[in-house]
C-alpha cells in the first residue's frame, strides 16, 4: 500500500510545473492577462518612439538643410533639389568667402553676438539666482507680490518694450552702444521665475540655518550653498537665456545704426537684403548661416553634462 501511494505522489510531483524559487513563478504557460500587458507596453513604446523620432526630423531637417545650402553655389541652389548636395561641393569655398568679405566684417558680428549672448547670459543667471534664492529662502512682506509681478514680467513680450527702451536710452545717449543691447538683456524675469520654484525644491532650509549658527554669513551660504545646488536650473537659465539674446533681431535692429556693433542676426539681415542686387549674397547668407549656428549647437553639448548630474544628485544606489 505506502509503494502504490508513494508512486503516485511522484508521478504528482513529476506532472506538477517547475517553479524557479529565484524568481517566485512558475514555468508553465503565461496567463491571457500577461500577454495583454506585454502588447500594451510594447505599442506604447512604439507610440513613445515613433513621436520622438517625428520631433527629431522637426529640428534636424532645417540644420540639413542649412549644411546643404552652404555647400552650393547660387546657380546650384536654385537649379538643384533644396535637400539634395550639387556635384560641385563649395562649402569651403563659401565658408572662406564669409571669413573674407569686406575685411573680416562676419568675424565682428560674430564678436558682438558672443558679448552680447556671452556677457548678458551670465550676468542675468546670476541676478536670476540671487533673486529667485532670496525670494524662496528669506520671509518678508510683500514677498508674493514681487513674485507675482516677477510673472506677470514673464507675459510680456520683448518687441513691446524695445520702444520705450529706445526713447529711455535716447535720453542716456546709449543708443548705438554696446550698452543699449547689453543692459536689457541682463534681466530675466523666467530665469527668476524657475530659480524661485528651483530653490523652494533643492535647497533644504535645516542646511541653511545650520551654516549661519556656524556664523557663516549670507553672502557665502548664496555662493557655497545655494548656486550649487541649484546648478541645473541655473543651466537651463544660462541656455535658454543664450540662444534668446543670440537669436535677438528687433532689439538691435531699433538700438543700433553702426554695422560695427551688429550681431550676427543684424548683420546676416543686411546681407540677405542685397540678394535682389546682387545673388551672390546668398552663398555669404547661407554660409553665414550655417557658421551661426555652430556657437549655440556647442553650448548646448557642453552644458547637457549638468543636466544628467542635477537628475542624478541625492539619488541613493
Amino acid at each position: 500500500m505506502s509503494t502504490a501511494a508513494d508512486a503516485v505522489q511522484d508521478d504528482r510531483r513529476d506532472s506538477a510545473p517547475a517553479v524557479d524559487p529565484a524568481a517566485g513563478r512558475s514555468d508553465g504557460p503565461a496567463s491571457p492577462g500577461a500577454g495583454a500587458a506585454a502588447l500594451r507596453r510594447r505599442g506604447r513604446t512604439i507610440l513613445v518612439t515613433g513621436v520622438l523620432v517625428v520631433v527629431a526630423l522637426y529640428f534636424l531637417v532645417p540644420v540639413y538643410w542649412i549644411v546643404v545650402a552652404a555647400s552650393k553655389t547660387t546657380d546650384d541652389l536654385f537649379g538643384t533639389h533644396g535637400f539634395l548636395f550639387a556635384g560641385n561641393f563649395a562649402l569651403f569655398d563659401n565658408i572662406a568667402q564669409v571669413l573674407a568679405h569686406d575685411s573680416g566684417i562676419f568675424l565682428r558680428w560674430l564678436a558682438n553676438s558672443v558679448l552680447y549672448a556671452g556677457v548678458g547670459s551670465l550676468i542675468a543667471t546670476y541676478l536670476a539666482a540671487a533673486a529667485g534664492y532670496a525670494l524662496s529662502t528669506y520671509v518678508f512682506r510683500g514677498r508674493n507680490l514681487i513674485f507675482g509681478l516677477v510673472l506677470g514680467g514673464v507675459l510680456v513680450p520683448g518687441t513691446a518694450t524695445a520702444l520705450p527702451l529706445f526713447l529711455l536710452f535716447s535720453q542716456l545717449g546709449l543708443v548705438n552702444t554696446y550698452w543699449s543691447v547689453l543692459i536689457p538683456s541682463l534681466v530675466s524675469p523666467f530665469g527668476l521665475f524657475l530659480c524661485r520654484i528651483y530653490a523652494d525644491a533643492t535647497v533644504d532650509r535645516s542646511l541653511v540655518e545650520a551654516a549661519r549658527l556656524d556664523g557663516v554669513g549670507e553672502i557665502r551660504i548664496f555662493h557655497v550653498l545655494g548656486l550649487r545646488l541649484m546648478v541645473p536650473a541655473l543651466v537651463t537659465v544660462f541656455l535658454f537665456q543664450l540662444v534668446s539674446i543670440w537669436n535677438n533681431y528687433f532689439l538691435p535692429l531699433v538700438m543700433l545704426t553702426d554695422d560695427q556693433l551688429f550681431p550676427i542676426t543684424l548683420g546676416l539681415n543686411t546681407w540677405r537684403s542685397q540678394t535682389d542686387r546682387l545673388p551672390e549674397f546668398y552663398e555669404l547668407t547661407t554660409g553665414g548661416v550655417l557658421l551661426s549656428v555652430i556657437p549655440l549647437a556647442l553650448a548646448m553639448i557642453v552644458l547637457q553634462r549638468f543636466w544628467r548630474g542635477g537628475l542624478t544628485e541625492g539619488a541613493v544606489k
